[in-house]
């Protein structure tokens, strides 16, 4: 059984596809938190602002793959004419993403979208991946279509990733207390450094999930 925090349809709302009608599916759990609600706040990256635990979000539970295709093929509307799309996220969704639920999803037309911390290599059949690495851990996923670092972070200098296969090259500006002055920071570094684009978490400006 896969245990899931939420699955909702929305617009994806930052990176490369942001804009696109998706299925979301957060995976409850990450690799660089030690579980325990009490060092939430010690993890790597202790600035994370998304809740990745337990099964309490919207449509989340404990399924097995034919109940989560039951769930986004239902979440999908009917009226929606682009390519059916679904996004797999986290906390870290590569601990429970596997090859067989990729199949099941390619055969009811969905494309497959992940958001990785890039800890984990991906298996094979996902249309786009984007990795999002994290200060002092084990980056070991070095390729794939979208590369989008969290900035300013700590120990993490995004120039050291300039040369690893990725076609699109991301700056997100930290969310929290020091949001505008890190979208100054991250203006400033896109200037000097033109293979990077501004990434902004458009959902939370609209004010849609």
């Amino acid at each position: 059984m896969l245990s899931v925090k939420e699955i909702y349809f929305t617009l994806q709302g930052e990176g490369f596809y942001t804009g696109r009608p998706s299925v979301f599916l957060r995976f409850s759990g990450c690799n660089l938190w030690s579980g325990l609600e009490k060092d939430r706040k010690r993890a790597i990256c202790n600035w994370c602002d998304t809740d990745f635990i337990g099964n309490d979000g919207m449509n989340g539970g404990r399924y097995s793959n034919n109940q989560i295709i039951k769930i986004i093929k239902k979440l999908w509307p009917e009226d929606e004419t682009s390519t059916p799309f679904i996004v797999f996220t986290g906390g870290e969704p590569l601990l429970q993403l596997k090859s067989e639920l990729i199949e099941l999803i390619h055969s009811i037309g969905f494309e497959i979208g992940l958001e990785t911390n890039g800890t984990i290599l991906a298996p094979s059949g996902i249309n786009w991946v984007c990795v999002s690495p994290k200060a002092y851990s084990n980056f070991i996923l070095k390729k794939g279509n979208e590369l989008k670092v969290v900035f300013p972070q700590k120990g993490i200098d995004p120039l050291d990733f300039n040369d690893l296969e990725f076609e699109h090259f991301y700056i997100q500006p930290m969310d929290g207390k020091n949001q505008k002055n890190n979208i100054k920071e991250s203006k400033k570094f896109i200037k000097k450094n033109p293979q990077w684009k501004l990434s902004l978490q458009t959902h939370k400006l609209l004010g849609i999930p």
